[in-house]
């Protein structure tokens, strides 16, 4: 095992976890909506999911290194399927719920202090996430090997 200065774990992580961001702001951009890039840049919910992005980034760089058949694919699998259906599900639930108690407290005209709200993700979000994440672990592992 030779020494690298840089884990190519690491780099395909926040690779991943970078464009999914960026490529949320461009859309966002595109959609004429009214955000900065910093606040996209730590945003849940949104297009493509960098949740998907960075676990399956993570495991495809994992299981082209390591193996497909180890120990410690199978657990990036396993986490990256735990990760991707909490946005979808749990998160996505949540944040409905969130936006709900926005419209009730807006139309009782309340002095309640509106609470933030996370979005979550839709299942395509996710699945483009995923997908990004394939590529990346891809690319980064044939531009470190």
């Amino acid at each position: 095992m030779g020494f690298e200065i840089i884990s190519p774990y690491l780099i395909t992580i926040l690779v991943a976890w970078i464009i999914a961001h960026v490529v949320k702001f461009v859309i966002s951009y595109i959609k004429k909506e009214k955000q900065t890039l910093r606040s996209y840049l730590f945003i849940s919910g949104g297009m493509p999911s960098a949740h998907s992005a960075t676990v399956v980034a993570m495991a495809t760089i994992i299981g082209l290194k390591d193996g497909f058949g180890s120990g410690l694919f199978g657990l990036a699998v396993l986490f990256g399927m735990i990760v991707m259906y909490d946005a979808m599900k749990v998160r996505r639930s949540s944040g409905e719920q969130g936006f709900a108690i926005h419209r009730l407290i807006k139309e009782t005209k309340s002095k309640i202090e509106l609470p933030r709200v996370a979005k979550g993700h839709t299942p395509l979000e996710v699945a483009l996430g995923a997908v990004l994440g394939v590529i990346v672990g891809i690319v980064v592992f044939l531009s470190t090997t």
